[in-house]
């Protein structure tokens, strides 16, 4: 297409030139930042391994790729998932596609990508999550307990305050 097309109604009138922007002044190559792509660090979100960390490693199609962990790194084997039950971050490591576990590896350590993961305060809600899920029953009632008193003196210095 040029960067022009003709528009003519059914009733017979002058046809007339719109304007219409040409493909390389659309500004949706900047809209998006997180692509998958080798390397991409992503959430899993779904499955036996959510909630782990894993690295896009291989493109299948559209839908489908291969993450691996590494496993000792995440505790994520090398295994295909669909693009759907990942979330995508915004670290990406130097690999090359189909790259083999040992130079995963080696790319995430070399670039702190691990590190620099855990200190977002993304990573710092699923953290937080998993120590609530584990709690034992003994432990969220202390945790109640405590809320209880916090609130409690809380309360004591603002109505000191007001008054």
């Amino acid at each position: 297409f040029g960067s022009s097309h003709f528009c003519s109604s059914f009733t017979g009138c002058k046809p007339r030139l719109i304007r219409v922007p040409s493909c390389d002044a659309t500004p949706a190559a900047t809209m998006y930042t997180r692509f998958v792509e080798p390397g991409r660090l992503a959430l899993i979100t779904y499955g036996p391994c959510a909630g782990k960390m894993c690295t896009i490693v291989d493109i299948v199609d559209q839908k489908r790729v291969v993450v691996d962990g590494p496993e000792g790194v995440t505790g994520v084997c090398r295994h295909m998932m669909p693009v759907k039950r990942l979330s995508l971050t915004d670290f990406k490591a130097t690999i090359s596609r189909g790259a083999r576990e040992k130079s995963l590896r080696l790319a995430l350590e070399k670039d702190g990508i691990m590190q620099k993961w855990s200190a977002t305060s993304w990573a710092k809600k699923v953290a937080a999550k998993e120590v609530r899920a584990k709690m034992t029953d003994f432990e969220r009632f202390k945790l109640m307990v405590a809320r209880k008193k916090r609130s409690g003196e809380v309360k004591k210095t603002v109505k000191k305050t007001k008054k």
